[in-house]
């Protein structure tokens, strides 16, 4: 009955939206004429192509102080001028080569509220190195044109202006290493970029105007202008991570060098004969034409009118009947309200074995989400402590309101915890969403003893920090998480944002992994990779995911590899604070590995030497063989349960050879590491040079079995 009902609300919106395409069609066809316009004589310079504005930039009362002033500067010296089809913009800095570099900016339509200018160096926030503007050129140019960068007479050309907004801009970014990045992308060589424009709207939001010169001849085709602006449109431009998190292109202009001059032949023949403007005699067939499709117009409107009133009626109908045959609770009825809410995420599945919560029973757990409940915020959402009504410590995720992105996220991380169910996987119990109200809440349990993150580099490890027993218990279920992620779950599942703040202890500190709003689904086979936007944190990202958007299953190897050199060192992965050379951790910590007699450097001081040595050695193999550069030297997640396993049961047995001096006998497993290749992971590659298991006096054995029994 749901189902009948669903199919035909869409059939009644999918009408209503052919109805209203009709009607501007009709519409449009009725005002244009029937003969073409006569060309204007105004003026025979190429009209510069000025790609729409974007719709979600920054308005003025968002912008710092320095770019409110230009604003008023801007205000105060003439308002923008619209662009004439016929003509550049009147305050462009090309049709006034004198405001080339002033504090004027240029103005395009669409673009009233975007003043791209040279603020003082004073007003940037400290930290963020200055992009090397361009100096004042000289004044030889026509309008339209500007002299070609590094040309040592006045070569001038016809330019693309381009406007962008970096997003994520790093602290203290390479402008020659970006410039680079970016001509490399675009298919251009450095020296036809020249940036003209800056201004800061925030810490890490830079808006930057540029000339793009052609390198040969005086303007681009519109083969080389349609591949620019695709490429930055369609974001085919992907930019190091390292430098820039994302951009938005504000702003796309081709100023066209002119047309062979026909300016006598216009100017001696302007001939404006009225192209559809006809006496009433003329000829009685026109208005004929005219009423025909009028009549079909409102026949149309008529009968469709009628259909969606039919269908509108027969949703009424149904529904009531539905709710008199099933006599629903509140709450279920409530819940197939608010199951349905989502229609622009068709491709996902949505969860129909998890628990809906009302909206007042989170409400009421948190007390009204008061700010004393908050436990953290992350990048979707706050994260409230709360006590459900039947006693039930859970944690409820309030995300923020995201339009189409922030629901999809929502229904990714639902419908990925509704079917996973590890020891080691933070649990869902249940959810709330509705889209009138725009409010998506998760309800998760409550691991109540903080993140590795908060123990390892925050105030919870100050006064007591992890011990070595710890720390290891901690690495073997965040790999015995991850690897049921990988190899357990069907489809197999990419985490995609693997990190400390990720893993949650209890009070035990037994580790379980959350936060799932970034999660992708695997491709088939190992070695198959899925292309995607990069997300992720700074510092646990792999690199190939980095530099190419490839993601792969080793791409949550390596972050996790990231996570146990926290572990080993106390450091974090990106540590600006360290002498230089030493801010990224896998960086500095890759040379050390190499050397067997060097690891001890690794060892976290507040350890305080209190750890056994061959142990050390053999997690740091373990971690090494992680963040291998390439991913195919990289082991599987189960191989690296197996190996932390391997530890445990050496340390066991030395443990027990030393309290009883009796060698027990041990039955060797039909399963051996050489099986599934596992005794080779670590004695080739890079790393080869050091090995997690030489010289035991313990048999090597498969654990494999063992994990299926306890579930990893």
């Amino acid at each position: 009955m749901s189902l009948l009902i669903g199919i035909l609300r869409n059939s009644q919106w999918l009408l209503m939206k052919l109805l209203l395409l009709w009607y501007l069609i009709s519409i449009t066809e009725a005002n244009v004429p029937d003969n073409p316009l006569i060309t204007s004589s105004e003026s025979p310079i190429g009209a510069p192509k000025v790609a729409p504005a974007i719709p979600d930039l920054p308005l003025p009362a968002n912008m710092p102080q320095s770019s409110r002033r230009w604003r008023k500067r801007f205000l105060r010296l003439g308002s923008p001028v619209q662009v004439s089809p016929a003509r550049p913009p009147l305050t462009s800095h090309f049709s006034r080569p004198l405001m080339k570099r002033s504090g004027l900016a240029p103005s395009f339509f669409g673009f009233k509220h975007i003043a791209p200018t040279q603020p003082d160096i004073g007003v940037l926030p400290s930290g963020l190195a200055q992009p090397p503007l361009s100096p004042s050129v000289s004044n030889c140019c026509k309008p339209d044109m500007v002299m070609k960068r590094e040309s040592q007479e006045c070569h001038c050309v016809y330019p693309i202006k381009i406007d962008l907004l970096l997003l994520n801009v790093s602290q203290n970014p390479n402008w020659t290493f970006f410039l680079q990045e970016l001509a490399s992308e675009l298919g251009l060589r450095i020296s036809q970029i020249e940036l003209i424009n800056f201004y800061v709207l925030s810490l890490s939001r830079l808006n930057i105007s540029m000339d793009i010169t052609p390198h040969t001849g005086v303007s681009f085709s519109s083969r080389d202008v349609s591949a620019i602006n695709s490429s930055l449109a369609m974001h085919r431009v992907h930019l190091s991570p390292t430098l820039v998190g994302d951009y938005k292109l504000l702003n796309f202009t081709w100023f066209q060098a002119p047309p062979p001059s026909q300016a006598p032949h216009v100017a001696t023949a302007p001939v404006r004969a009225p192209p559809y403007h006809f006496p009433a005699s003329a000829s009685p067939n026109t208005s004929d034409k005219g009423r025909h499709p009028n009549l079909i117009l409102i026949v149309g409107i008529g009968a469709a009118i009628l259909i969606i009133a039919i269908i509108s009626l027969l949703i009424v109908c149904l529904c009531m009947f539905s709710q008199d045959k099933t006599k629903a609770s509140p709450m279920e009825t409530e819940k197939q309200r608010t199951i349905e809410p989502v229609p622009s995420i068709g491709s996902l599945p949505h969860p129909s074995s998890t628990r809906f919560l009302a909206y007042e029973e989170l409400k009421e757990a948190t007390n009204n989400f008061e700010p004393g409940s908050i436990l953290g915020e992350g990048g979707f959402g706050r994260v409230f402590k709360g006590v459900l009504g039947d006693g039930t410590a859970v944690a409820i995720k309030r995300l923020t309101s995201g339009g189409q992105q922030g629901d999809k996220e929502f229904l990714v991380e639902v419908e990925m915890l509704s079917r996973l169910h590890h020891r080691n996987l933070v649990k869902l119990v249940g959810y709330y969403s509705n889209r009138d109200s725009s409010q998506n809440l998760l309800c998760y349990e409550l691991v109540p003893n903080g993140s590795l993150e908060a123990w390892l580099h925050g105030p919870l490890g100050v006064n007591c920090p992890l011990d070595w027993d710890t720390r290891m218990k901690i690495a073997l279920d965040a790999a015995r998480g991850l690897a049921y992620l990988h190899e357990d779950s069907q489809p197999c599942v990419i985490h995609r944002d693997f990190k400390a703040s990720n893993i949650l202890l209890e009070n035990n500190f037994h580790a379980k992994v959350a936060d799932f709003g970034l999660a992708k689904q695997a491709p088939e086979g190992r070695t198959n990779y899925l292309s995607t936007r990069v997300m992720g944190t700074f510092g646990y990202v792999a690199p190939e995911y980095a530099m190419t958007g490839h993601l792969l299953v080793k791409s949550d190897v390596y972050s996790y590899g990231v996570v146990l050199l926290e572990l080993l060192t106390g450091r974090k992965p990106v540590d600006m604070s360290q002498p230089a050379g030493q801010e990224n951790l896998v960086s500095w910590a890759r040379p050390i590995l190499r050397d067997k007699d060097r690891l001890e450097e690794l060892a976290d001081p507040k350890l305080g030497g209190k750890y056994p040595k061959e142990d050390f050695v053999r997690v740091c193999t373990i971690a090494a063989a992680c963040v291998a550069p390439e991913a195919s030297q990289r082991p599987t997640m189960g191989e690296v349960v197996q190996s932390l396993k391997m530890v445990q049961r050496v340390t066991e047995y030395q443990d027990s050879m030393a309290s009883s001096n009796v060698r027990p006998n041990f039955r060797q497993s039909t399963t051996t590491l050489e099986s599934d290749g596992t005794s080779s992971m670590f004695s080739s590659g890079p790393f080869s040079g050091l090995s997690a298991f030489d010289n035991d006096n313990i048999s090597r054995t498969a654990v494999f079995s063992e994990d299926l029994h306890e579930g990893r």
